[in-house]
């Protein structure tokens, strides 16, 4: 990591920017904890699940959904909670903790470039996890595109932001990597929780399931699933999904320190 320092100053600013991306990609290779855990693991997950027998079969418990259709936007979920909950709060919090982005702020890169760099990362590889669930679930299991893709892809999206602005809010009142490991965990295996992961959202009591409607992953799972089976998402859900967004957003400007 020691060629941030040296990334001007004959450079322009596009160039500059590239060659910090380009340096940052390189890292995400080498210390490959979104690759990991962030697309193959959710991949992995899916093509087992698949291969389970009747797991495409519908039920009657889940309102004649199958296990198959149910699972697959909760491993989206999984794969977006990974990266911004996990990889980018990590990346930065290393960076912090080793003196990098001090350092960056006496070169004419401003610090700045690296929170962008590390988010653009992460959003090349959720874009990537995302393509291959749907390449997967569709050519390999039967999986049907989402009858209503508009809701689906605002409903993605939404989630993205939700996601990453709580992962950047992390990445701020974070001293070190290790603090951004415990709160990254602290609010991961929750999420997840809500999202349906262990529990399908259909089979939770009332009350867990009208917590999980105001989650970030709850609502992005509710909002996914109704989209795959025809339905807009409701209102309230991706309104949910546009609060965490704005509100974990805000803070994470609020709270950000480079040293």
């Amino acid at each position: 990591m020691s060629s941030h320092a040296s990334l001007l100053p004959a450079r322009t600013p596009r160039s500059a920017f590239g060659k910090l991306l380009e340096s940052e990609a390189k890292y995400a290779w080498r210390v490959p904890v979104g690759l990991i855990f962030g697309v193959a693991a959710p991949v992995l997950v899916l093509v087992i699940l698949g291969t389970i027998p009747g797991v495409n079969r519908p039920v009657k418990a889940l309102g004649g959904l199958t296990y198959f259709s149910i699972y697959f936007p909760i491993l989206i979920a999984v794969a977006l909670a990974v990266l911004s909950l996990i990889s980018l709060p990590l990346h930065l919090a290393n960076y912090r903790e080793q003196g990098i982005l001090r350092r960056l702020s006496t070169t004419p890169v401003p610090p700045a470039w690296m929170l962008a760099a590390q988010v653009i990362i992460n959003l090349v590889l959720a874009a990537l996890v995302l393509g291959i669930l749907v390449v997967v679930g569709t050519a390999g299991f039967g999986l049907g595109a989402p009858k209503a893709p508009g809701g689906f892809t605002l409903a993605l999206l939404l989630t993205i932001a939700a996601m990453f602005a709580i992962g950047l809010w992390v990445s701020a009142i974070a001293r070190s990597t290790g603090g951004a490991s415990a709160i990254g965990q602290l609010l991961f295996y929750p999420l997840l929780f809500f999202a349906g992961l262990w529990l399908p959202r259909e089979s939770m009591a009332p009350v867990l399931r009208d917590i999980s409607d105001w989650t970030p992953l709850g609502a992005s799972v509710r909002s996914l699933q109704s989209s795959m089976l025809g339905a807009f998402p409701s209102a309230q859900s991706l309104l949910v999904l546009a609060a965490w967004a704005l509100v974990f957003g805000v803070l994470a400007v609020r709270f950000f320190r480079w040293e």
